[in-house]
């Protein structure tokens, strides 16, 4: 006779049919991966045939499927109408009596010290498959104690097969009638209420990309992080260099934090858990160490090895004895499933306007509508279609209106929550944990929910212009000359890896000391003088970091290596910072340190700054960081550029700055190349190249410079022009004298991103690379494969 209760350990992979894929999951787990590390918590599972059987006992297999034989999901009221009879008839059904006896057979042997909880979860069998994403579709019953109680929850459990949207869904996915059965599964709990949980894919889930593990992590059991209910901690490890042994976190965000899930002395389903406010101590600080996210990330893996493809992990921290434990794994439903090469999609804001709120993006689209403010469930039925979603959070209970909206904005959430993974399936643009969506939008007026500008979604009032394109990236043909790019923001770094480029050609930093960290250097440094408000605000800025300068360091440090990584191993030529003095000005405690100069265009900037007395600790703070980067992290695939480099004089002085602070031209494999763009520069190139491995030519600052006009002024503004007979034979000059002294060289201005024709010439004229704004690699290519081949 089937036995109708099975022991985790007795499971594996192929017994999904009989209690689906999450307590296949966690068989397989401790009985392959035990040896990895990886630690699964012990339980029980019911099988399918079990759920049959109590269904058929009970005569409640007909009456079900009479009633959704006629059941339109598309009706909100008869399908929770529907919805509420059935699972009021099965969780009042007595379970088989032999079902009972093994469950009560099982617990026994699970609570020997009468002490233990219990998770009570479901699993579909049609749940955690590679084509569907069924996850959160039933209910999760936690810190459940005692025999009545478990049976109790498994009842609960049985129920939520037919939850309104786990029957919505399955009826979209096409698992409809009586097809889809369910397993229990009954599992010890971690003590993750004393200590932290959270999710973990092994791969970007905004980008697609493969090399990455991305971790989120909050304080107490982790529904709150699935259910999207607090902003959470987010890691980056890079997988190649996790598994050649360097501690390779490349990114950190810290969350709000602010409540979490944990247990009460209560053993009933639904009073056995409790929310509660974190601690402002605990919110300020990291959920995790890094040694913490580097042991999840080498769990992660060892699951993905075993199951040979992208995985969706849940995880808990035990406050008491401080492991960490793998609670469930099941196949990546989006990403990994959606089409890969061929056709990329790009959108892009054609024009900008006042942004009324910020948060978390999801998905790299672009949507416009009305804003329908939606307080419960209740009042679903308000949107409409192509309207903007606005809610204090979602769940999987809203997806028969997720899927009409143009665009979902949340007050709550993080990007692993529910919510999140539903939108990214539906393919629609998401913004979670704003804070405050709901208070700042208004309903009816119209809004432009953007996700295409890296991790932080912005709404902007109104609808805005945006552009789509939809490249094919097959079969493109041979061209004289390797294609760079342009970054500078490391938060869309996974995106553009996917392009076909010999890697980076100028990644500045100014986007992360503007964006990702926001405070001048000298502050950061001299912190102990300053007004206590502005100490105030660094603390802020700088929270979860030991102080403002680990901070300032860290920051850059995550900033460049996701860079690196998302490149490895082509090259990533850095470009330390080039702010003028009226930009660094703007930067937190900025006023206190920089002049007011009349030109700051050719004022203190590039390498004078550098070796400047008033600047040099702070350089100092760039050069540690790049060599943390490339020595400490091992991507020594990054190269260092100088910009604005004067005269000789000046080139050798910063060179031997950059050797004071470590970073010494050829040990570790490093170069330095030079920005190419101050008439000097060309006229002088042989004696620039004795200091340096090569050139990038900047030609914005270049042909500003040989000109003589102000790139940044209207009124001149049609005298630019790169491709003018003066400027090319400046870059004649350089390109010549590169070419003959076998150094590198390179173009990363915005000349051949604008004019084809320019890039021609320069490929005639022999540049090695050409670096180029994202949008425009494509058809760069294209185009120089047709003029080669033609």
């Amino acid at each position: 006779m089937q036995r109708y209760v099975m022991p985790f350990e007795s499971l594996g992979i192929a017994d999904i049919a009989s209690v689906g894929g999450k307590n296949a999951s966690l068989g397989e787990m401790i009985c392959h991966l035990g040896a990895s590390g990886v630690i699964v918590p012990g339980g029980f599972a019911t099988t399918a045939q079990a759920y049959r059987d109590f269904l058929h006992d009970n005569g409640l297999d007909v009456r079900i499927e009479a009633t959704l034989a006629t059941l339109d999901v598309s009706d909100v009221v008869a399908l929770a109408t529907a919805g509420a009879e059935i699972r009021s008839w099965i969780v009042t059904a007595p379970l088989p009596a032999r079902l009972e006896a093994e469950i009560r057979e099982h617990y026994a042997v699970l609570s020997e010290d009468g002490q233990a909880s219990f998770a009570v979860r479901s699993s579909a069998t049609a749940e955690d498959l590679p084509d569907a994403s069924f996850a959160g579709q039933q209910e999760t019953f936690l810190n459940i104690r005692g025999i009545d109680h478990i049976l109790q929850a498994i009842r609960e459990v049985f129920a939520s097969l037919y939850n309104d949207r786990a029957i919505s869904y399955r009826v979209h996915t096409g698992y409809t009638g009586m097809n889809v059965a369910l397993s229990a599964g009954v599992q010890r709990m971690v003590r993750s209420d004393l200590g932290a949980s959270g999710v973990m894919f092994t791969l970007d889930t905004e980008s697609g990309f493969r090399d990455a593990v991305f971790i989120t992590s909050a304080y107490g059991l982790g529904e709150m992080v699935v259910q999207g209910s607090v902003n959470p901690d987010e890691f980056y490890v890079h997988k190649p260099h996790l598994a050649q042994g360097f501690p390779a976190i490349v990114r950190r965000s810290i969350g709000s934090k602010l409540e979490r899930m944990v247990f009460t002395d209560s053993q009933a389903t639904g009073h056995s858990t409790r929310i509660e406010d974190v601690p402002l101590a605990l919110r300020d600080r990291f959920s995790l160490t890094d040694a913490e996210v580097l042991e999840l990330a080498r769990h992660a893996l060892a699951i993905e090895a075993h199951y040979g493809r992208p995985m969706d992990i849940e995880w808990g921290k035990d406050g008491i004895d401080g492991k960490l434990y793998i609670l469930q794994a099941r196949p990546e439903t989006v990403q990994s499933q959606s089409a890969m090469g061929s056709v990329s999609e790009q959108f892009q804001l054609q024009q900008t306007g006042e942004v009324l709120i910020e948060g978390r993006a999801i998905g790299q689209k672009i949507g416009t509508g009305c804003v329908r403010l939606v307080v419960s469930s209740a009042e679903m039925y308000k949107v409409k279609a192509g309207d903007v979603l606005v809610t204090d959070m979602t769940d999987p209970n809203w997806e028969p209106v997720m899927k009409i909206a143009s665009a979902i904005v949340t007050n709550r959430g993080g990007r692993t929550c529910h919510a999140a993974i539903i939108a990214r399936e539906m393919g629609i643009p998401a913004i979670v944990g704003c804070g405050n969506a709901t208070e700042v939008l208004k309903d009816g007026e119209v809004v432009t929910v953007s996700c295409a500008e890296g991790d932080t979604g912005k709404v902007y009032r109104g609808q805005l212009r945006f552009e789509v394109t939809r490249q094919n990236e097959a079969a493109l043909g041979d061209i004289p000359v390797k294609l760079m790019l342009n970054v500078g923001n490391p938060t869309l770094a996974f995106e553009f890896a996917s392009l076909p480029s010999a890697g980076v050609g100028l990644a500045r930093l100014e986007f992360i000391i503007n964006n990702l960290i926001g405070i001048h250097p000298k502050a950061a440094l001299q912190f102990d003088t300053l007004s206590a408000d502005l100490q105030a605000q660094l603390l802020h800025q700088s929270r979860g970091y030991a102080d403002p300068v680990s901070f300032y360091v860290d920051k850059l440090t995550e900033g460049i290596a996701t860079l690196a990584a998302a490149f490895w191993p082509k090259p990533v030529i850095v470009r330390l910072s080039d702010f003028k003095s009226n930009e660094y000005r703007l930067l937190m405690g900025g006023e206190g340190y920089e002049p007011a100069e009349e030109n700051p265009m050719i004022g203190f900037r590039g390498a004078g700054r550098y070796v400047a007395p008033s600047f040099t600790d702070c350089f100092a703070l760039e050069c540690q960081a790049m060599k943390r980067v490339r020595e400490t992290l091992g991507y020594t695939n990054v190269e260092v550029m100088i910009p604005f480099v004067r005269t000789v004089t000046e080139a050798r002085e910063v060179v031997k700055e950059l050797a004071k602070n470590g970073l010494t031209r050829g040990e570790h494999g490093l170069r330095l190349i030079m920005m190419c763009e101050i008439p000097s520069n060309a006229l002088s190139a042989e004696q620039f190249l004795q200091y340096f491995d090569g050139f990038s030519i900047g030609s914005n600052d270049l042909t500003q410079l040989t000109l003589g006009v102000d790139r940044d002024s209207s009124l001149v503004a049609n005298r630019f022009d790169e491709r003018d007979d003066a400027v090319k034979a400046l870059l004649t000059m350089a390109i010549t004298t590169c070419n003959r002294l076998d150094k590198y060289v390179g173009i990363c201005g915005q000349g051949p991103s604008d004019h084809f024709d320019f890039a021609l010439w320069l490929v005639e004229a022999g540049i090695q690379t050409i670096s180029l704004n994202p949008d425009t690699l494509l058809e760069t290519w294209r185009k120089l494969s047709e003029k080669a081949s033609g």
